[in-house]
């Protein structure tokens, strides 16, 4: 899946700093309409957060889970956008109340 398709360029959204193309496994749970774990991947991640990509649709402020698969790292997160992305789902922009330094670098990337 290319990089880079969840946040238009332009985009209003602000970033209290850049994000990192990375891919990486997590599952996310929380979903008011479809209970149950989702696996799925990053298109980005910073300290402050991450662009996931979903089946699911999510609404701004829903409050989700974030594991990594490898389970060394596990936050509770807010849904900032949800934007579709044709054909492939849904890229959804996630923010942890508090930064977690390096939380990408212990879950480990799909390169």
């Amino acid at each position: 899946m290319p990089l880079g398709m969840g946040v238009p360029k332009g985009s209003a959204t602000t970033r209290r700093e850049a994000r990192i193309p990375m891919e990486v496994g997590v599952h996310v749970s929380g979903h008011a309409a479809l209970p149950g774990t989702e696996t799925t991947f990053t298109e980005n991640v910073s300290s402050y957060g991450a662009c996931i990509m979903s089946t699911r649709r999510w609404k701004i402020n829903d409050s989700l889970i974030i594991t990594t698969m490898a389970g060394a790292f596990r936050a509770a997160a807010r849904v900032a956008y949800c934007r579709s992305v044709p054909g492939m789902g849904f890229a959804v922009g996630v923010e942890f109340p508090e930064p977690r330094e390096n939380w990408f670098v212990a879950g480990g990337s799909l390169h």
